[in-house]
């Protein structure tokens, strides 16, 4: 694994911003887009207070609540599972299971009988378990967060990993044998064995991206991690060895989450919370199927 920033020979492919198409604007600190497989993506307006969802032509409310009597807090990181959506609210904080018509339940909020912090981001893998990170302080020298798992047999919350410096974005890997993890803090991200009982192992530098937090990941089906690098104005993609193999600019600093779209997986969508807006391009290899 590297621990630095590991060029391919050359250095990367450089992919102009003006790649990108504006599917909405107006937005506030938008996050989160999640695709439904139904022709609908999804995403947060953390500072907005609703959830939008679009078919890459017009962009409508899907859940709203009200400031002054909420019925949810200030959602993040969002994916959708059995029908429903998952939302990470970071007001309640809480994981939120939302159905189709909007009716919302609390998932998760505690572990044990200590209170969740701001959940940000969340996974699940292929039986069901839901994966989420829990940030706390943004500080690398203070490692004080950690990772959850909420089993799908009886919805029990336990710790899979602890001490890392404000988690984010959370994917796993094709085979589903690595956890990739964004230590935004320490500007990197990680990778994960995964052990039986769902608890991570041998944890290793993935790649190292500084002059910005690495925040939401996405992969598609040869194994390409693709990372929105907040604060550096970039997605950077990753080969399975670590190799960065292409930067593509974004239309502002602040690029948040990505999530891979479209009846083909071709369709990438990224958030970007210096324009407050949500974007896409078309790629060539699709996006990794995500379990539903």
């Amino acid at each position: 694994m590297n621990s630095t920033s590991n060029l391919t020979a050359g250095g990367p492919e450089i992919v102009p911003a003006s790649v990108w198409q504006k599917v909405a604007d107006n937005l506030n600190f938008p996050e989160g887009p999640a695709w439904d497989g139904n022709g609908q993506l999804y995403f947060s307006n953390c500072r907005g207070n609703w959830i939008g969802r679009t078919d890459g032509n017009e962009t409508v409310k899907f859940l709203t609540t009200a400031p002054e009597k909420p019925t949810f807090g200030k959602t993040n990181g969002l994916t959708f599972y059995g029908g429903f959506l998952y939302a990470c609210d970071f007001g309640l904080p809480a994981i939120l299971k939302i159905s189709p018509t909007g009716k919302i339940e609390i998932y998760a909020d505690k572990w044990g009988n200590q209170p969740l912090h701001g959940p940000n981001d969340l996974a699940f893998d292929r039986q069901g378990n839901l994966y989420f990170s829990d940030p706390i302080n943004y500080d690398c020298t203070k490692p004080d967060a950690c990772v959850y798992r909420v089993a799908a047999n009886d919805t029990s919350v336990t710790v899979v990993q602890d001490s890392l410096a404000f988690p984010n974005g959370l994917a796993f890997s094709p085979d589903e044998k690595y956890l990739y993890v964004a230590e935004s803090a320490c500007e990197r991200v990680d990778r994960f064995g995964i052990m039986s009982d769902g608890r991570l192992t041998d944890k290793q530098v993935f790649v190292h991206l500084p002059g910005g937090d690495p925040d939401g990941l996405a992969l598609d089906i040869q194994g390409n991690l693709y990372v929105a690098h907040f604060g550096g104005g970039a997605v950077y993609v990753v080969n399975p060895q670590g190799a960065i193999v292409r930067k593509i600019l974004t239309p502002g600093q602040k690029p948040s989450n990505l999530e891979f779209a479209g009846c083909d997986l071709k369709t990438l969508y990224l958030t970007e919370t210096e324009t407050n807006a949500l974007y896409r391009i078309q790629v060539e290899i699709p996006g990794l199927a995500l379990p539903k």
